[in-house]
Protein backbone atom coordinates (compact mmCIF):
# COMPACT_ATOMS: atom_id res chain seq x y z
CA UNK A 1 0.00 0.00 0.00
CA UNK A 2 2.56 2.60 0.52
CA UNK A 3 4.19 1.50 -2.27
CA UNK A 4 1.24 2.46 -4.13
CA UNK A 5 0.49 5.59 -2.26
CA UNK A 6 3.96 6.57 -3.46
CA UNK A 7 3.65 5.79 -7.25
CA UNK A 8 0.17 7.91 -7.02
CA UNK A 9 1.90 11.24 -5.75
CA UNK A 10 4.95 11.19 -8.15
CA UNK A 11 2.77 10.37 -10.60
CA UNK A 12 0.49 13.48 -10.07
CA UNK A 13 3.51 15.94 -9.65
CA UNK A 14 4.47 14.99 -12.98
CA UNK A 15 1.15 15.51 -14.33
CA UNK A 16 0.91 18.86 -12.61
CA UNK A 17 4.53 20.13 -14.30
CA UNK A 18 3.52 19.07 -18.04
CA UNK A 19 -0.01 20.89 -17.37
CA UNK A 20 2.02 24.27 -16.30
CA UNK A 21 4.48 23.48 -19.50
CA UNK A 22 1.23 23.03 -21.64
CA UNK A 23 -0.20 26.36 -20.15
CA UNK A 24 2.53 28.48 -20.47
CA UNK A 25 3.51 27.66 -24.09
CA UNK A 26 -0.04 28.10 -24.83
CA UNK A 27 0.55 31.78 -23.06
CA UNK A 28 3.35 32.17 -25.34
CA UNK A 29 1.60 31.30 -28.21
CA UNK A 30 -1.70 33.37 -27.43
CA UNK A 31 -0.36 36.44 -26.37
CA UNK A 32 2.81 36.96 -27.44
CA UNK A 33 5.21 39.43 -25.25
CA UNK A 34 6.50 42.96 -26.57
CA UNK A 35 10.00 42.71 -27.44
CA UNK A 36 12.13 44.76 -25.58
CA UNK A 37 13.66 47.38 -27.53
CA UNK A 38 16.98 49.00 -26.78
CA UNK A 39 16.99 52.77 -27.59
CA UNK A 40 20.40 54.52 -28.86
CA UNK A 41 19.78 57.85 -27.19
CA UNK A 42 21.24 61.34 -26.71
CA UNK A 43 20.64 64.26 -24.60
CA UNK A 44 20.69 67.69 -25.80
CA UNK A 45 23.02 70.06 -25.26
CA UNK A 46 24.52 73.56 -26.15
CA UNK A 47 27.74 73.27 -28.89
CA UNK A 48 29.07 75.01 -31.42
CA UNK A 49 27.78 74.19 -35.22
CA UNK A 50 29.44 74.89 -37.81
CA UNK A 51 29.30 74.15 -42.03
CA UNK A 52 32.22 73.21 -43.69
CA UNK A 53 33.47 72.77 -47.44
CA UNK A 54 36.47 70.57 -46.60
CA UNK A 55 39.39 71.15 -49.60
CA UNK A 56 43.32 69.94 -50.31
CA UNK A 57 45.70 73.19 -50.25
CA UNK A 58 49.27 73.35 -50.67
CA UNK A 59 50.97 75.88 -49.71
CA UNK A 60 53.53 78.40 -51.34
CA UNK A 61 55.27 81.82 -51.05
CA UNK A 62 53.06 84.76 -51.39
CA UNK A 63 56.13 86.07 -53.72
CA UNK A 64 58.61 84.46 -55.39
CA UNK A 65 60.80 85.90 -57.87
CA UNK A 66 63.15 83.80 -60.43
CA UNK A 67 66.59 85.63 -60.35
CA UNK A 68 67.67 84.81 -64.19
CA UNK A 69 71.08 85.92 -66.32
CA UNK A 70 70.37 88.04 -69.03
CA UNK A 71 73.55 87.46 -70.56
CA UNK A 72 75.75 84.87 -71.79
CA UNK A 73 78.71 83.25 -69.94
CA UNK A 74 80.37 80.86 -67.24
CA UNK A 75 79.24 82.15 -63.35
CA UNK A 76 82.29 82.79 -61.66
CA UNK A 77 81.24 83.42 -58.16
CA UNK A 78 78.02 82.35 -55.76
CA UNK A 79 77.73 84.46 -52.91
CA UNK A 80 74.62 82.65 -51.55
CA UNK A 81 73.81 79.25 -50.33
CA UNK A 82 70.46 77.49 -49.94
CA UNK A 83 68.22 79.09 -47.19
CA UNK A 84 70.54 82.77 -46.70
CA UNK A 85 68.68 85.99 -46.31
CA UNK A 86 69.18 88.46 -48.38
CA UNK A 87 68.15 91.89 -48.99
CA UNK A 88 67.17 93.77 -52.22
CA UNK A 89 70.75 94.72 -54.03
CA UNK A 90 72.60 92.19 -52.07
CA UNK A 91 75.00 90.60 -54.67
CA UNK A 92 73.28 87.15 -55.64
CA UNK A 93 76.23 85.90 -58.42
CA UNK A 94 78.94 87.25 -60.87
CA UNK A 95 79.06 86.37 -64.48
CA UNK A 96 82.54 86.34 -66.14
CA UNK A 97 82.44 89.87 -68.02
CA UNK A 98 85.11 89.53 -69.97
CA UNK A 99 83.02 89.45 -73.32
CA UNK A 100 80.70 92.51 -72.04
CA UNK A 101 83.74 94.08 -70.73
CA UNK A 102 85.76 94.05 -74.46
CA UNK A 103 82.01 95.27 -75.96
CA UNK A 104 81.82 97.78 -73.58
CA UNK A 105 85.43 99.19 -74.39
CA UNK A 106 85.21 98.75 -78.40
CA UNK A 107 81.88 101.03 -78.67
CA UNK A 108 83.17 103.65 -76.14
CA UNK A 109 86.20 103.59 -78.78
CA UNK A 110 83.63 103.83 -81.25
CA UNK A 111 82.04 106.41 -79.73
CA UNK A 112 85.18 108.88 -79.19
CA UNK A 113 86.61 107.89 -82.89
CA UNK A 114 83.28 109.67 -84.03
CA UNK A 115 83.40 112.38 -81.70
CA UNK A 116 87.07 113.04 -83.07
CA UNK A 117 85.44 113.38 -86.68
CA UNK A 118 82.65 115.88 -85.41
CA UNK A 119 85.50 118.11 -83.61
CA UNK A 120 87.54 117.64 -86.93
CA UNK A 121 84.79 118.67 -89.23
CA UNK A 122 83.28 121.50 -86.55
CA UNK A 123 87.07 123.07 -87.56
CA UNK A 124 86.43 123.14 -91.01
CA UNK A 125 83.37 124.37 -90.73
CA UNK A 126 84.72 127.57 -89.04
CA UNK A 127 86.51 128.10 -91.78
CA UNK A 128 84.01 127.19 -94.52
CA UNK A 129 81.79 129.65 -93.20
CA UNK A 130 84.76 132.51 -93.32
CA UNK A 131 85.72 131.97 -96.62
CA UNK A 132 81.86 131.94 -97.83
CA UNK A 133 81.43 135.50 -95.95
CA UNK A 134 84.14 137.11 -97.79
CA UNK A 135 83.13 136.13 -101.15
CA UNK A 136 79.84 137.36 -100.58
CA UNK A 137 81.28 140.43 -99.33
CA UNK A 138 83.32 140.82 -102.73
CA UNK A 139 80.27 139.78 -104.71
CA UNK A 140 78.28 142.47 -103.49
CA UNK A 141 81.07 144.77 -104.51
CA UNK A 142 81.43 144.17 -107.42
CA UNK A 143 85.35 142.81 -107.29
CA UNK A 144 83.96 138.97 -106.67
CA UNK A 145 83.39 136.32 -109.05
CA UNK A 146 80.24 134.15 -108.61
CA UNK A 147 81.53 130.95 -109.13
CA UNK A 148 83.76 131.44 -106.27
CA UNK A 149 80.83 132.25 -103.99
CA UNK A 150 79.11 129.24 -105.69
CA UNK A 151 82.41 126.90 -104.74
CA UNK A 152 82.01 128.06 -101.05
CA UNK A 153 78.37 128.13 -100.44
CA UNK A 154 78.99 124.58 -101.84
CA UNK A 155 81.49 123.66 -99.16
CA UNK A 156 79.94 124.67 -96.56
CA UNK A 157 76.75 122.98 -97.27
CA UNK A 158 78.67 119.54 -97.62
CA UNK A 159 80.31 120.27 -93.75
CA UNK A 160 77.05 120.96 -92.25
CA UNK A 161 76.22 117.88 -93.27
CA UNK A 162 78.67 116.01 -92.91
CA UNK A 163 78.44 117.13 -89.06
CA UNK A 164 74.98 115.73 -89.20
CA UNK A 165 75.47 112.63 -90.07
CA UNK A 166 78.32 112.42 -87.89
CA UNK A 167 75.60 113.73 -85.10
CA UNK A 168 73.72 110.56 -85.84
CA UNK A 169 76.21 108.11 -85.92
CA UNK A 170 77.38 109.26 -82.47
CA UNK A 171 73.77 109.05 -81.16
CA UNK A 172 74.03 105.45 -82.20
CA UNK A 173 77.19 104.79 -80.66
CA UNK A 174 76.23 106.33 -77.39
CA UNK A 175 73.68 103.68 -77.56
CA UNK A 176 75.92 100.88 -78.18
CA UNK A 177 78.25 102.31 -74.94
CA UNK A 178 75.03 102.90 -73.22
CA UNK A 179 73.50 99.11 -74.03
CA UNK A 180 77.40 97.80 -73.29
CA UNK A 181 77.25 99.00 -69.39
CA UNK A 182 73.80 97.49 -68.97
CA UNK A 183 75.18 94.23 -70.17
CA UNK A 184 78.01 94.61 -68.38
CA UNK A 185 75.79 95.20 -65.57
CA UNK A 186 73.78 92.28 -65.76
CA UNK A 187 77.25 89.88 -64.72
CA UNK A 188 76.34 91.02 -61.18
CA UNK A 189 73.33 89.04 -60.25
CA UNK A 190 71.40 91.08 -57.41
CA UNK A 191 68.46 89.88 -55.30
CA UNK A 192 65.39 91.80 -56.43
CA UNK A 193 63.32 91.14 -53.61
CA UNK A 194 64.35 90.58 -49.64
CA UNK A 195 63.69 87.33 -49.08
CA UNK A 196 65.14 83.78 -48.56
CA UNK A 197 66.91 81.82 -51.39
CA UNK A 198 64.68 78.76 -51.70
CA UNK A 199 66.36 76.98 -54.79
CA UNK A 200 70.31 77.56 -56.46
CA UNK A 201 69.34 75.35 -59.82
CA UNK A 202 73.07 76.09 -61.15
CA UNK A 203 76.50 75.22 -60.33
CA UNK A 204 79.23 77.57 -60.13
CA UNK A 205 81.64 77.26 -62.83
CA UNK A 206 78.04 76.66 -65.15
CA UNK A 207 77.96 77.99 -68.15
CA UNK A 208 74.27 79.70 -68.43
CA UNK A 209 72.81 80.61 -72.45
CA UNK A 210 70.73 83.66 -72.31
CA UNK A 211 70.27 83.51 -76.15
CA UNK A 212 67.83 80.65 -76.17
CA UNK A 213 66.29 81.11 -72.47
CA UNK A 214 66.54 82.94 -69.82
CA UNK A 215 68.45 80.53 -67.26
CA UNK A 216 67.50 81.08 -63.91
CA UNK A 217 70.21 81.45 -61.21
CA UNK A 218 68.48 81.32 -58.34
CA UNK A 219 64.97 81.53 -56.76
CA UNK A 220 64.27 84.13 -54.06
CA UNK A 221 60.92 83.92 -51.95
CA UNK A 222 59.15 86.04 -49.11
CA UNK A 223 58.58 83.33 -46.37
CA UNK A 224 56.92 85.87 -43.77
CA UNK A 225 53.67 85.58 -45.58
CA UNK A 226 52.07 81.83 -47.53
CA UNK A 227 49.71 81.35 -50.05
CA UNK A 228 47.65 78.63 -49.98
CA UNK A 229 45.70 77.23 -52.89
CA UNK A 230 42.68 75.09 -51.92
CA UNK A 231 41.41 72.85 -54.66
CA UNK A 232 37.86 73.30 -54.23
CA UNK A 233 35.30 70.74 -56.59
CA UNK A 234 33.10 72.00 -58.61
CA UNK A 235 30.34 70.60 -56.60
CA UNK A 236 31.09 72.56 -53.68
CA UNK A 237 32.06 75.91 -55.37
CA UNK A 238 28.87 77.18 -55.96
CA UNK A 239 28.22 77.62 -52.49
CA UNK A 240 31.72 78.75 -51.58
CA UNK A 241 32.17 83.03 -52.08
CA UNK A 242 35.16 85.42 -51.93
CA UNK A 243 35.38 86.74 -48.29
CA UNK A 244 34.62 83.20 -45.97
CA UNK A 245 36.22 82.59 -42.60
CA UNK A 246 38.77 80.07 -43.69
CA UNK A 247 41.35 78.08 -41.22
CA UNK A 248 43.32 74.91 -41.83
CA UNK A 249 45.81 72.57 -40.47
CA UNK A 250 48.90 70.78 -41.51
CA UNK A 251 50.29 67.28 -41.56
CA UNK A 252 53.16 68.13 -39.05
CA UNK A 253 50.24 69.73 -36.71
CA UNK A 254 47.28 68.28 -37.07
CA UNK A 255 45.69 69.27 -33.66
CA UNK A 256 46.84 73.43 -34.34
CA UNK A 257 44.09 75.10 -36.00
CA UNK A 258 45.28 78.15 -38.13
CA UNK A 259 42.06 80.66 -38.28
CA UNK A 260 41.42 84.14 -37.98
CA UNK A 261 41.82 83.60 -42.14
CA UNK A 262 39.37 84.79 -45.51
CA UNK A 263 39.30 83.21 -48.78
CA UNK A 264 41.03 86.24 -50.84
CA UNK A 265 39.97 84.92 -54.42
CA UNK A 266 38.30 82.26 -56.00
CA UNK A 267 40.12 81.90 -59.39
CA UNK A 268 37.22 81.17 -62.44
CA UNK A 269 38.75 78.52 -64.04
CA UNK A 270 40.44 75.30 -63.14
CA UNK A 271 44.63 75.04 -63.68
CA UNK A 272 43.29 72.42 -66.46
CA UNK A 273 43.00 75.31 -69.20
CA UNK A 274 46.75 76.80 -69.09
CA UNK A 275 47.48 72.93 -71.23
CA UNK A 276 44.27 72.36 -72.59
CA UNK A 277 44.42 73.50 -76.34
CA UNK A 278 41.49 74.31 -78.44
CA UNK A 279 41.14 70.85 -80.08
CA UNK A 280 40.81 69.04 -76.88
CA UNK A 281 38.75 71.56 -74.84
CA UNK A 282 35.57 70.44 -76.31
CA UNK A 283 36.05 66.98 -74.95
CA UNK A 284 38.37 67.56 -71.59
CA UNK A 285 35.06 67.30 -69.07
CA UNK A 286 34.32 63.78 -70.76
CA UNK A 287 37.73 62.96 -70.14
CA UNK A 288 37.94 64.06 -66.79
CA UNK A 289 36.35 62.39 -63.51
CA UNK A 290 36.90 65.93 -61.46
CA UNK A 291 37.23 69.48 -62.20
CA UNK A 292 38.89 71.87 -59.31
CA UNK A 293 38.88 75.56 -58.60
CA UNK A 294 41.27 77.32 -56.45
CA UNK A 295 40.99 78.98 -53.24
CA UNK A 296 43.34 81.49 -52.33
CA UNK A 297 44.40 82.57 -48.62
CA UNK A 298 47.16 84.61 -47.09
CA UNK A 299 48.46 83.63 -43.68
CA UNK A 300 51.17 85.14 -41.93
CA UNK A 301 54.17 83.20 -41.24
CA UNK A 302 56.74 84.98 -38.92
CA UNK A 303 58.24 82.02 -37.42
CA UNK A 304 58.25 80.46 -41.01
CA UNK A 305 57.14 77.35 -39.63
CA UNK A 306 54.69 76.64 -42.55
CA UNK A 307 57.27 75.60 -46.14
CA UNK A 308 56.96 75.95 -49.32
CA UNK A 309 54.86 72.64 -50.82
CA UNK A 310 53.25 71.69 -47.53
CA UNK A 311 49.86 69.85 -47.71
CA UNK A 312 47.05 71.88 -45.82
CA UNK A 313 43.33 70.77 -44.81
CA UNK A 314 41.64 73.90 -45.74
CA UNK A 315 38.03 74.21 -44.51
CA UNK A 316 36.07 77.16 -45.63
CA UNK A 317 33.50 77.98 -43.41
CA UNK A 318 29.61 77.95 -44.91
CA UNK A 319 27.52 78.79 -41.96
CA UNK A 320 28.43 78.22 -37.90
CA UNK A 321 26.82 78.93 -34.75
CA UNK A 322 27.55 79.50 -31.54
CA UNK A 323 26.37 78.27 -28.24
CA UNK A 324 23.30 76.66 -29.31
CA UNK A 325 20.72 73.74 -28.76
CA UNK A 326 22.57 70.40 -30.70
CA UNK A 327 21.15 66.79 -31.18
CA UNK A 328 22.49 64.18 -33.53
CA UNK A 329 21.89 64.65 -37.22
CA UNK A 330 20.58 61.26 -37.04
CA UNK A 331 18.22 61.67 -34.20
CA UNK A 332 15.66 63.07 -36.92
CA UNK A 333 13.46 60.78 -38.08
CA UNK A 334 11.44 62.91 -40.74
CA UNK A 335 11.24 66.14 -42.54
CA UNK A 336 7.96 67.69 -42.22
CA UNK A 337 8.52 70.82 -44.22
CA UNK A 338 11.37 73.65 -44.63
CA UNK A 339 13.57 73.63 -40.97
CA UNK A 340 10.69 71.75 -39.88
CA UNK A 341 10.91 68.16 -38.36
CA UNK A 342 9.72 65.55 -36.04
CA UNK A 343 12.03 63.73 -33.48
CA UNK A 344 11.03 60.99 -30.65
CA UNK A 345 11.98 62.21 -27.05
CA UNK A 346 11.94 59.52 -24.15
CA UNK A 347 9.87 61.77 -21.44
CA UNK A 348 9.65 61.04 -17.30
CA UNK A 349 7.98 58.17 -17.87
CA UNK A 350 10.31 56.20 -20.09
CA UNK A 351 8.03 56.56 -23.31
CA UNK A 352 8.86 57.73 -26.26
CA UNK A 353 7.03 60.82 -27.48
CA UNK A 354 6.80 62.60 -30.86
CA UNK A 355 8.09 66.45 -31.22
CA UNK A 356 8.57 68.77 -34.25
CA UNK A 357 11.43 70.96 -34.15
CA UNK A 358 13.12 74.07 -35.79
CA UNK A 359 16.13 73.25 -37.48
CA UNK A 360 18.92 75.49 -37.80
CA UNK A 361 22.66 74.45 -39.46
CA UNK A 362 23.14 71.32 -40.10
CA UNK A 363 26.73 69.88 -40.75
CA UNK A 364 25.20 65.80 -41.10
CA UNK A 365 26.91 65.56 -38.15
CA UNK A 366 24.88 67.46 -35.52
CA UNK A 367 21.89 70.04 -36.33
CA UNK A 368 21.22 72.55 -34.67
CA UNK A 369 17.93 73.30 -32.90
CA UNK A 370 16.31 76.59 -32.61
CA UNK A 371 13.11 75.84 -30.95
CA UNK A 372 10.85 72.74 -29.87
CA UNK A 373 13.36 71.11 -27.77
CA UNK A 374 15.27 71.95 -24.22
CA UNK A 375 18.55 71.54 -22.77
CA UNK A 376 18.78 68.39 -20.59
CA UNK A 377 15.90 66.44 -23.03
CA UNK A 378 16.63 63.40 -24.37
CA UNK A 379 16.36 62.12 -27.58
CA UNK A 380 16.37 58.95 -29.50
CA UNK A 381 18.78 58.39 -32.07
CA UNK A 382 17.99 55.15 -33.09
CA UNK A 383 16.87 51.66 -31.96
CA UNK A 384 20.10 49.60 -31.01
CA UNK A 385 18.33 46.32 -32.04
CA UNK A 386 17.21 47.43 -35.42
CA UNK A 387 13.37 47.56 -34.07
CA UNK A 388 11.21 49.93 -35.87
CA UNK A 389 10.32 53.01 -33.76
CA UNK A 390 7.33 52.99 -32.02
CA UNK A 391 6.04 55.88 -29.49
CA UNK A 392 3.60 53.73 -27.55
CA UNK A 393 6.97 51.10 -26.54
CA UNK A 394 9.10 51.40 -23.65
CA UNK A 395 12.09 49.62 -23.16
CA UNK A 396 15.92 50.55 -21.76
CA UNK A 397 17.99 53.31 -23.28
CA UNK A 398 21.52 53.77 -24.24
CA UNK A 399 22.82 57.14 -23.86
CA UNK A 400 25.91 58.84 -25.37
Amino acid sequence: MKRLAKFLSVKSIVITVIGFVLLYIAKLILFPAEPNINYITSTVTKANIEKTVLADGTISAFKQVSVGAQVSGQIKKLYVELGDEVKQGDMIAEIDDLKQSNDLKQSEASLNSLEAQRTSKQAKLVNYQLTYERQLKLVKKGVGVQSDLDSAKADLDAIKADIAALDADIVSAQVAVDTAKVNLGYTKIRSPIDGVIVAIPVDQGQTVNSVQSAPTIVKVAQLDKMTIEAQISEADVIGVKKGMPVYFTILGQPNKRFDGLTLRAIEPAPDSINTESSANSSTSSTTKSAIYYNGLLDVDNPDHILRISMTAQVYIVLAEAKDVLAIPSQAIQKNTGKNKAIVYVLNNQNSIEEREVNLGINNNINVEIKSGLKEGEVVVVSSANGATFNPNNKGPRIRF
